[in-house]
């Protein structure tokens, strides 16, 4: 059975040189999809199921780190996870988080013996029995973490336009933030606000004890969270305090809920 691949780039004469590279080194390989943003990435990546998806890490949509946290989250129990390839134009800084976290990685241009190499360590790895599913959470988590932008000056008051309306919103009273399309839903016990704020962008502003990344689109207050039942995907509900929604945590993050 042929080894299969999605490549996800925003570029078309970057993808193009990239499927006709992988052609001439990896004649077996057959790429079922190739996508120009990242949610087209994830989408396809789970309708397709593919052993291998080369992300680029800049795209529209979502980015390559995110478009692969949400492949991983998502991701059906029990099917083998894919290996994942950044292809990147970052500096060696970052690499130096890429090689020790992912798959692999490629540096645009990228390099056809480079992309040997590449290739010739991907056949090894598919060769090898697949790594645990807490495996390659454990090296996703690694990646994100040495992706975080660095923190900023802790937030005390969320303002939330509405029309000619500010309304100051304590950080203490805040049980989560939630991801929505352009904005975050900032929830508290009684109220809803959005603000025009990226999850990614108010991270660094919050204090991590206090504030929980349990979801790629999720921020949760430690504080307001009183019980978390694990289900056989290996996915956590959350219950809160204060608000009878309950909340899903990722496999990604459900190691922040562990007994004492």
């Amino acid at each position: 059975m042929s080894v299969t691949a999605l490549l996800a780039e925003d570029e078309p004469l970057i993808a193009q040189a990239l499927a006709a590279d992988l052609a001439r080194a990896w004649p077996g390989l057959a790429i079922v999809a190739t996508v120009g943003d990242g949610l087209q990435a994830v989408a396809q990546a789970l309708a397709l199921r593919p052993r291998l998806c080369f992300l680029d890490i800049r795209m529209p949509g979502l980015d390559g780190l995110s478009a692969a946290q949400a492949i991983v989250e998502d991701w059906p129990a029990g099917a083998p996870l894919p290996l994942l390839v950044f292809v990147t134009a970052y500096d060696q800084y970052a690499l130096a988080a890429f090689e020790r976290e992912a798959a692999d990685y490629l540096l645009k241009p990228v390099d056809p013996a480079r992309l040997a190499a590449c290739v010739t360590r991907l056949q090894r790895l598919l060769a090898q029995q697949a790594p645990p599913l807490q495996q390659a959470l454990d090296q996703l988590r690694g990646l994100l973490a040495g992706a975080q932008p660095a923190a900023a000056e802790r937030l005390e008051v969320i303002q939330a336009a509405v029309g000619s309306t500010v309304h100051l919103v304590p950080i203490d009273e805040v049980i989560y933030f939630e991801a929505a399309d352009k904005y975050v839903r900032v929830v508290t016990a009684g109220k809803e606000h959005l603000i025009r704020l990226s999850l990614r962008e108010l991270l660094p502003q919050l204090d991590a004890q206090r504030f929980w990344q349990v979801h790629r689109g999720l921020i949760v207050q430690a504080r307001c969270i009183t019980s978390a039942q694990r289900d056989e995907s290996g996915k956590v509900v959350l219950s809160l305090r204060g608000r009878p929604e309950k909340l899903t945590a990722s496999r990604l993050y459900a190691q922040l809920f562990r007994g004492m």
